[in-house]
């Protein structure tokens, strides 16, 4: 059996050589050609630093985010697109405000906590918000305590992202409904506030932020993020003591949509320019870092793509 797959593995590999000296040899010449000019001649590097440093954080709404809109539409005309133009579209403009506190009370012994507040959350009250905490892994569990439990408390989900994931986006998506979901549905209950786990496999003290969402008709209570590391210390140190308290501040706010654009930069096709392949990313960015991973690189990546073909004179 062995003898047999190695031998139709060679016959396939003969046969796909064979084929593709029936295909026009300049596509595969044209093919080098764009790998040598990306190997030598790309500018994404600077592009991408560019944008994430001399712009900076990119957070919906923000000065950043127009500054991103106009650095791209340039860009895009500069490497000769056949067209360059903008969509309205409104935007959420979500402020974060002073920079978040939170501690954990034993007694009169106080210790500090890595938090920040989650996208689109309420803040606390301004003298912050104090209270026990109810630990759970997911609703189920947070439905079976019932209101009794729940009520006035502050709602920690401290569910981890799966490890044993290929995909990191699976694990991420296996957790991330805590995240998105946790405020309303602790709110159903008489939460007074809600903490999560960052989403993250990392064990660190860097608490990510991330969009949350509030259901409609369902009262808005204060929603953060805790590092991973923070979640460990919360975890066990309510194994101890099971009456310790909380108390997070965060002023965040919610103003009007705002107006902001999609750039679109069109390279049309010589043959059927009535058909697209549509590449991209998003422009907007969290305000707690750069936005190169998410997504400056996939907006930079894909103007670079249309700037080598271009280069190259492809038609």
């Amino acid at each position: 059996m062995i003898t047999k797959i190695i031998t139709t593995s060679v016959f396939s590999l003969y046969t796909l050589a064979l084929l593709a000296q029936d295909i026009d040899s300049n596509h595969f010449r044209f093919v080098e050609r764009i790998l040598e000019k990306s190997m030598t001649d790309n500018q994404s590097y600077d592009k991408l630093s560019y944008l994430c440093t001399e712009i900076g954080p990119r957070l919906s709404g923000s000065q950043q985010a127009a500054l991103a809109v106009d650095f791209t539409e340039k860009w895009m005309e500069e490497i000769g697109c056949n067209r360059v133009f903008r969509q309205e579209v409104m935007v959420p403009n979500w402020k974060r405000g002073e920079k978040e506190r939170a501690y954990i009370i034993i007694n009169n012994d106080s210790t500090p906590m890595s938090i920040t507040a989650l996208g689109m959350s309420v803040a606390t009250p301004d003298k912050g918000l104090r209270a026990e905490i109810i630990e759970v892994q997911n609703f189920e569990q947070l439905k079976a305590l019932g209101k009794e439990k729940v009520k006035g408390k502050i709602v920690f989900y401290n569910r981890p992202m799966n490890p044993v994931h290929v995909s990191t986006f699976a694990a991420y998506g296996g957790s991330v409904d805590q995240r998105w979901a946790g405020a309303s549905e602790a709110a159903k209950l008489g939460a007074l506030g809600t903490l999560v786990r960052s989403m993250t496999l990392k064990n660190d003290d860097n608490p990510h932020t991330g969009v949350m969402g509030y259901e409609k008709d369902v009262h808005k209570i204060p929603a953060a993020a805790i590092s991973t590391q923070a979640a460990e210390m919360l975890h066990r140190q309510l194994i101890q003591n099971p009456n310790l308290t909380v108390w997070f501040n965060q002023s965040c706010a919610t103003h009007d949509d705002t107006l902001s654009h999609n750039v679109v930069g069109e390279f049309t096709g010589s043959v059927h320019p009535e058909k697209y392949i549509v590449v991209g990313g998003h422009l907007d960015s969290w305000d707690l870092g750069q936005g190169a991973h998410d997504d400056g690189a996939g907006c930079i990546q894909s103007i670079e793509a249309l700037r080598i073909l271009k280069s190259l004179g492809y038609t």
